[in-house]
């Protein structure tokens, strides 16, 4: 797909991390940008800066796990713009789960698959029809992540899931999208190729009450910079991806067609082969044991 200046970009979770270095991207080629996201005040925070640099903004507060937020989002980005040409459905959240699968709360899953899964399916359905009445070219990006999509993490199983579902979900839609000759298009997302600065170890501060905590964590909630300092206590070297080099990477993606918007890394290059591998030879997950579950 072409981008070209006067189109229009929506991106969810944009208030932040990932999300918001795309629509700040975006609004650097010329596009009118909605950012979207759940909070309010880093919304308004993330929108002011953009229209400060001389980007065409609309905010949106939207709950993506609610079908009516989501419609809603559609209707703002076009009773405002007139069009949409990219769909980033980029929020999501962790889960917050302890401990074993089994010992797991059915809310902390309720509300990962309410956010990571449900709330990409309610973007296809608010914005893809309308894309496609339009007859222009548009692009939709699904966030997904190599937690789920490239090889499972076991430590972080509830959000590892929801990850994997996104990227089969995407494989259909550009199936569905394929067979209708459409001239829209849909790619996932892997950030990458190593760990990012983003709120999604914070995830907690937005859980909503309906999805609440059933009981006290047995542990306290870990910020992504008390993990930092404990890997490197732990003599591990820390690397990570600056979001800027993501946003720059979907935008290249898209102009190219790409549907795996995979960054190339020796470490996920690896799990890529050692899963299918397993799966050719019928062999136990063997490349699963390297995970400390403890």
């Amino acid at each position: 797909m072409k981008l070209t200046a006067g189109q229009v970009a929506v991106v969810t979770g944009a208030a932040s991390g990932i999300g918001r270095a795309m629509a700040r991207r975006f609004a650097a080629e010329g596009l009118k940008v909605v950012l979207a996201d759940i909070e309010e005040e880093a919304l308004r925070k993330a929108t002011d800066q953009l229209a400060e640099e001389g980007a065409q903004v609309l905010a949106h507060t939207v709950d993506v796990g609610d079908r009516a937020s989501v419609e809603a989002l559609s209707d703002a980005a076009y009773d405002t713009f007139g069009a949409v040409h990219v769909l980033c459905n980029n929020a999501g959240v962790g889960s917050g789960a302890e401990g074993r699968m089994w010992e797991h709360e059915p809310n902390d899953w309720k509300w990962a698959f309410a956010v990571n899964v449900w709330g990409v399916f309610h973007g296809i359905q608010a914005f893809v029809p309308r894309m496609l009445a339009s007859g222009e070219p548009g692009h939709v990006v699904n966030t997904s992540s190599g937690d789920g999509g490239i090889a499972p993490l076991p430590t972080a199983s509830v959000y590892a899931v929801t990850k994997a579902a996104v990227v089969t979900m995407t494989e259909s839609l550009y199936a569905h999208l394929r067979a209708e000759h459409a001239r829209v298009g849909a790619s996932v997302l892997f950030p990458g190729p190593h760990m990012l600065r983003t709120g999604l170890w914070e995830s907690h501060r937005n859980r909503p009450e309906r999805y609440a905590k059933e009981r006290p964590r047995k542990s306290p909630y870990r910020s992504l910079g008390q993990w930092e300092t404990a890997m490197r206590e732990a003599g591990h070297e820390v690397t990570f991806t600056p979001v800027e080099e993501v946003a720059a990477f979907v935008v290249e993606s898209i102009r190219a067609d790409r549907f795996w918007m995979l960054p190339a890394g020796e470490h996920s290059d690896r799990q890529i082969r050692a899963r299918s591998q397993s799966m050719l030879d019928r062999a136990n997950p063997s490349y699963l044991e390297s995970f400390i579950l403890d």
